[in-house]
C-alpha cells in the first residue's frame, strides 16, 4: 500500500508532520520540493518620478489596464 505524508527536510533529516495513515513501517522514496523565493513587492510608477516629466494624471488613467474585452 502507498501513502503520502507531508514534512520538512532540513540539514539531512526528514521530519514528518503526521505519520502515514495505515502504514506502521515501510520503504520510502523522497521528493524534495524547493521553496519558491518570495517575489519582491511591485514597483509602481508614481506621478512626477522623473525630472522634467510632463505626464498628467489623465495619462496614468489611460495607461491603466481594465481587463480583457470579452
Amino acid at each position: 500500500m502507498t501513502s503520502v505524508a507531508e514534512g520538512f527536510y532540513k540539514q539531512g533529516k526528514i521530519e514528518l508532520l503526521q505519520p502515514p495513515p495505515g502504514l506502521p513501517e515501510g520503504h520510502v522514496r523522497v521528493i524534495v520540493i524547493a521553496e519558491e523565493p518570495t517575489k519582491p513587492p511591485p514597483c509602481l510608477l508614481t506621478f512626477g518620478k522623473y525630472p522634467g516629466d510632463t505626464s498628467t494624471l489623465e495619462d496614468f488613467k489611460e495607461a491603466q489596464w481594465h481587463g480583457a474585452k470579452e
